[in-house]
């Protein structure tokens, strides 16, 4: 311990130091392992400043950066992220804070990796890589922001696994879950220093990278992962379906994760009687993933010349959709069913799941709309958003944390698929669920999620305790709600806006250098009544704006 700076060490069972110095810039006049006191005397209109930094070490690495340098390389980062990011502003200041806030916490959570930039998952509990969290963000931002999504690919495709580990979840062309790098996962205490238990990030990597080439066009870079695509491909084929029954399933693990898809805690698969389903477990969403992952990986080795993969990809997704649609439709509950499980029972319960189905477009458009309007029900739409559970099953707690409770992500995720069906009245009703819940929160700052108690007059939604905050793909979600609205889409050079909406506590909206390859444009979005009129303020000619109502 010097006079101006106290050390705190700690050599873990893995053999590795780690340390945290705590640096003071006056010397303390009493200074301790746990306390520092200053006495300072200021004279009228004096003023002294007092700097703390704090550094953390492990093993050999060390920060080389004082705090003036740290700063300054900060402001670079977040200048060159703005000037590749489009500004968007609105007539409704609320709203410009919420979008605000949700862009500065994206910016926050992008970490630089060895692959690119990639969004740490949330903060305090998933301060780290996740592998779906990564691509849900990165595909909520891609109209905003494709880098994002080319850090998030490359990362996935530089950790995809290669062997079979078990005790890792790992197969060959799996997408990892999560990545630790604390003392028990080094000693193997827990899996999670690279572990592959997610059964859907796998076809969520290959619908990133087909939404990324729509969006972009970059297929160069395409061409430089395509391994990683077809590796990914023969995972679903080879190592997907457990059962032969064409659908991707999965088992719990001994040491890892029980459930495998978005909502991974151990209760959340179950039957309309509350019994827990038993594996192999068929998730609605995942076959839903994998209809959508095929076809977009069709439409990319179309554009690499192979015809013949894209032909099959595109007939193996069609056999998909059919075989879903008679397997997964229960007329019971105007819904598709949460599960298959074991024993091929589906598990006949209305949950936020089957909206994701939407946003994969495997849904038939008359299902679609049956859902539509199921998930505005009192039952299912608590006042701010829908719920993971509707409150008429058994199993709905909406003090859960994936059964009953209110996620921003998988609303956005929905408001987005009723979008591709022209279902925007659901659209608006979840914009503005979610735009009235944000100003509940501090600095408009939406959670990772909160909890699915019914709305009430002149109370805001009830704080799940310990819900990260930020959270990537909460803060995400207002821009892919934003394009849900708008109906905004790319191909190529053409710019589509299908059935544009704006909800009634937006009147103008304004969206400043959106790059498109190495242009942009300025666009203007004007409400009224039911109509949306869009001005384009500014454009290259090779850009075209069409506009579908």
């Amino acid at each position: 311990m010097d006079k101006n700076k106290v050390v705190l060490r700690y050599k873990g069972l893995d053999g590795i130091l780690r340390q945290t110095t705590f640096k003071f810039s006056l010397q303390p006049d009493e200074l301790s392992l746990n306390k520092a006191q200053f006495y300072i005397s200021i004279n009228p209109k004096e003023t002294v400043s007092l700097f703390l930094t704090i550094s953390c070490q492990v093993g050999e690495s060390i920060s080389k950066f004082t705090y003036k340098d740290a700063f300054i390389k900060t402001q670079q980062q977040l200048k060159e992220l703005k000037k590749q990011t489009p500004r968007i502003w609105s007539s409704n200041e609320q709203f410009n804070a919420w979008l605000k806030r949700s862009l500065s916490d994206i910016f926050m959570m992008l970490t630089e990796t060895p692959f690119g930039l990639y969004p740490y998952a949330g903060i305090p509990w998933f301060s780290t890589v996740f592998g779906r969290d990564g691509i849900i963000t990165a595909l909520e931002c891609l109209w905003l922001n494709p880098f994002i999504a080319r850090g998030v690919l490359s990362y996935l495709a530089a950790t995809q696994a290669k062997t079979t580990i078990p005790e890792k979840d790992a197969e060959p062309g799996k997408i990892i879950h999560e990545i630790r790098k604390g003392e028990m996962a080094a000693t193997g205490e827990i899996p999670f220093g690279q572990y592959y238990g997610s059964v859907d990030a796998t076809p969520l990597f290959l619908i990133l990278a087909g939404s990324y080439y729509e969006r972009t066009r970059d297929k160069e870079f395409i061409e430089s992962i395509w391994p990683n695509i077809e590796l990914a491909l023969k995972w679903i084929d080879e190592y997907g379906d457990l059962d032969g029954d064409g659908f991707v399933e999965y088992l719990p693990s001994p040491n890892g994760l029980v459930n495998k898809g978005w909502k991974d805690s151990h209760e959340s698969v179950f039957h309309t009687d509350g019994t827990l389903a038993k594996g192999p477990i068929a998730l609605v969403e995942v076959q839903a993933y994998v209809y959508a992952a095929k076809r977009k990986t069709a439409y990319l080795a179309l554009i690499l010349g192979k015809e013949k993969l894209a032909v099959s990809l595109w007939q193996e997704a069609e056999r998909l959709k059919e075989r879903f649609e008679k397997v997964f439709w229960c007329d019971e509950i105007n819904c598709y069913a949460l599960a298959l499980d074991g024993e091929k029972r589906p598990c006949k319960v209305r949950t936020s799941n089957a909206g994701h189905c939407l946003f994969a477009e495997i849904a038939d458009p008359k299902h679609a709309a049956q859902m539509a309007q199921l998930f505005l029900e009192r039952h299912f739409f608590s006042g701010w958003g829908i719920r993971t559970v509707s409150s008429q099953e058994v199993s709905y707690n909406p003090l859960s944390y994936h059964n009953g409770s209110v996620w921003p992500h998988d609303n956005a995720i929905i408001a987005y698929g009723l979008s591709r069906y022209g279902l925007k009245e659901g659209v608006l009703k979840i914009m503005e669920g979610l735009f009235d819940a944000s100003m509940f929160f501090p600095f408009h700052r939406v959670p990772e999620l909160f909890c699915g108690l019914p709305r009430r007059p002149h109370e805001g939604p009830t704080h799940y305790p310990v819900a990260c905050n930020p959270q990537s793909w909460a803060a995400a979600a207002v821009f892919l709600l934003l394009q849900a609205c708008l109906g905004l889409h790319y191909e190529g050079k053409k710019v589509y806006f299908y059935y544009p909406v704006l909800p009634p506590f937006l009147e103008e909206v304004y969206i400043k250098n959106l790059t498109i390859y190495n242009t942009s444009l300025d666009l203007y979005f004007k409400r009224y009544e039911n109509d949306v009129v869009i001005n384009v303020m500014r454009k290259n000619k090779d850009i075209e704006v069409f506009i579908l109502k």
